[in-house]
């Protein structure tokens, strides 16, 4: 009833409905857009005109359906936007049959869309580029995020598939757009929680390397015209290490490398790191959808240093240069993509590193803890309230991410648990441990937990990665939303937020700075 005497009126104003339906003045009409929220009622009005006009079959199913899609478009953070973005996909997809008859018959999938094109810049983007995926919307199982093994074969075949191997790219490319949209879509309608997310976009990125390795080692195996004479792996670090990663992030990568037998070190050394070029070159190729950027800038001398070493490279560097902060980078390391034995090895030789037998000396600490002080005064971004910058910010990301991996270092050894490259599950093992009081490790979790939420939710609604919070507007209503507050709300949110990082930062305080 509601729907027939506030909604349907309105497309009286622009269609030619059945005599017995309410009319609405155009006047009438852009008030009303306006009352549920619309910032450009005339627009919305032509958005609607365009929908429903004529007298075809498509129009007349919008004509049904657009009534409850205004409602739901009035019940999210920005109804232009999810108008808009419906007539857009509307005008690609309405000849076909099955999308107006997806949305007609599966009334969850339109409402889901409703809601996710009013909600996200991000969804809507991809979306834009892969319309054909709303068939998702219609099954939660659908939504569900795949296994990692299930992606890795998908997007290895489809790249051996193609002709070329700038083609493979373009493929595999279109396979994460796939997958970055179910778990975008199950995210915002909360389908999944955010350590799920987190394991969903790493398993995603590893598939998408994994593809790329496949394909760059056919290229330099193509131009060599002869087989690799190397053995070669990716190993993942940083954030896509502790599978955490989150839309907006790089994927952090070592690469490491082995001569096969009778085959000198100066040409397996060549070809290793043509081949780690070659993966990066690929992954950097320019495309509509979202890349994927590679940082190795955490290998041994940084940007100085070669893209890829061998394994006696990284010993021999370990073994005379190492310093702490690099122990701190490795706690995070996994293996992600090539030789299996590779990976063993290189894990086996870092194991003493990240785990040390005698823990860490008072002047390692100090010095962790000045590199720590050192980030805090130089790389906190200007002209914004540092207390809302999400990952340097006081009590953010990388607050808790540090106390967590200082507990690792200095008892990992001794504590089988803190061998993890998991922030939460370090955390949770160390309050097992009594490394932690459990209201620390609590208020630690909590803040961390709803940092990487909040920092997922920017990127949901901006379709961009941002470093902090706004502290009002459009925008930080969207994030507010996204994170299940009701509408008008962003303040309590904000407050909620503000609270939990500065219970957060106390902890840190007293646990890594004390």
């Amino acid at each position: 009833l509601h729907e027939k005497l506030f909604y349907r009126p309105l497309l009286s104003a622009v269609a030619r409905l059945p005599s017995d339906q309410a009319r609405l003045t155009p006047a009438a009409a852009k008030a009303r857009l306006e009352a549920l929220g619309f910032a450009e009622p005339a627009i919305a009005l032509r958005h609607l005109e365009a929908l429903t006009e004529g007298v075809s079959r498509r129009a007349a199913i919008q004509q049904t359906l657009l009534p409850a899609m205004l409602g739901w478009f009035a019940d999210a953070a920005d109804p232009d936007a999810g108008l808009l973005a419906f007539r857009q996909v509307s005008d690609r997809l309405g000849s076909t049959p099955w999308f107006l008859r997806l949305l007609r018959d599966e009334g969850q999938a339109a409402e889901r869309l409703a809601h996710l094109l009013a909600s996200s810049r991000l969804v809507t983007d991809l979306l834009g580029r892969a319309p054909e995926a709303i068939r998702l919307l219609a099954s939660d199982t659908e939504l569900a995020p795949r296994p990692r093994p299930t992606l890795e074969s998908a997007f290895v075949a489809t790249a051996r598939r193609q002709e070329d191997w700038e083609g493979a790219v373009v493929a595999v490319r279109g396979l994460r757009r796939t997958e970055l949209l179910r778990v975008a879509c199950a995210d915002l309608l909360g389908l999944v929680d955010q350590e799920q997310v987190g394991a969903a976009l790493s398993d995603v990125a590893a598939a998408v390397l994994a593809a790329a390795l496949s394909t760059a080692t056919s290229k330099v195996q193509t131009e060599r015209c002869a087989p690799l004479p190397i053995r070669f792996a990716i190993l993942a670090v940083g954030r896509l290490g502790g599978a955490e990663q989150g839309y907006g992030s790089d994927a952090d990568v070592l690469f490491v490398h082995e001569a096969l037998p009778g085959v000198a070190d100066s040409e397996a050394a060549t070809v290793a790191n043509d081949l780690a070029h070659e993966v990066r070159r690929l992954l950097a190729l320019p495309a509509a959808d979202p890349p994927l950027q590679l940082d190795a800038d955490l290998r041994p001398e940084g940007k100085q240093g070669p893209l890829c070493r061998s394994l006696a490279s990284y010993a021999a560097y370990y073994d005379r240069w190492s310093h702490v902060w690099e122990s701190q980078a490795l706690l995070r390391a996994t293996p992600l993509a090539g030789d299996g034995g590779l990976h063993d090895r290189f894990v086996e030789l870092i194991a003493p590193l990240r785990y040390p037998p005698q823990g860490l000396s008072e002047q390692q600490i100090r010095e962790i803890r000045r590199i720590k002080a050192r980030m805090e005064a130089e790389r906190l971004p200007r002209g914004v309230d540092p207390k809302l910058v999400l990952k340097l910010g006081p009590g953010g990301l990388s607050d808790v991410e540090w106390v967590a991996q200082l507990l690792q270092l200095q008892h990992a050894h001794d504590v089988p648990g803190l061998r993890t490259t998991s922030t939460l599950t370090a955390l949770r093992v160390a309050e097992q441990a009594g490394l932690l009081e459990p209201d620390d490790a609590e208020v630690l979790r909590a803040a961390w937990t709803l940092t990487a939420h909040v920092r997922n939710a920017l990127v949901l609604v901006l379709g961009k990665a941002a470093v902090s919070l706004p502290s009002s507007g459009r925008v930080l209503d969207g994030v507010a939303r996204a994170l299940g507050y009701p509408a008008g709300s962003q303040g309590d949110f904000l407050d909620d937020y503000r609270r939990a990082t500065r219970r957060a930062r106390a902890v840190v305080e007293r646990v890594f700075y004390a």
